[in-house]
């Protein structure tokens, strides 16, 4: 059995329920078969870009809207 797991960039894994989580991430709720916890990931994890890299793009398109 896996869980589904997330970092701080929500960047999203899947990892076995018997064995310790990594430093840096943190059980997202699903759990179930290795296909399962795959399809889920597939299903939420939409936008590859690290959460920074989206920050960093999302206030360069503000700053250059806010100068047009």
């Amino acid at each position: 059995m896996c869980q589904v797991v997330v970092n701080d960039e929500e960047q999203y894994s899947i990892w076995p329920l018997d064995r310790e989580l990594p430093a840096g991430w943190r059980p997202e709720g699903r759990q179930g078969t290795r296909q399962e916890c795959l399809a889920h990931v597939d299903e939420v994890w939409t936008d590859m870009r690290p959460l920074s890299l989206r920050r960093r793009m999302d206030d360069a398109a503000e700053a250059s809207g806010a100068t047009a």
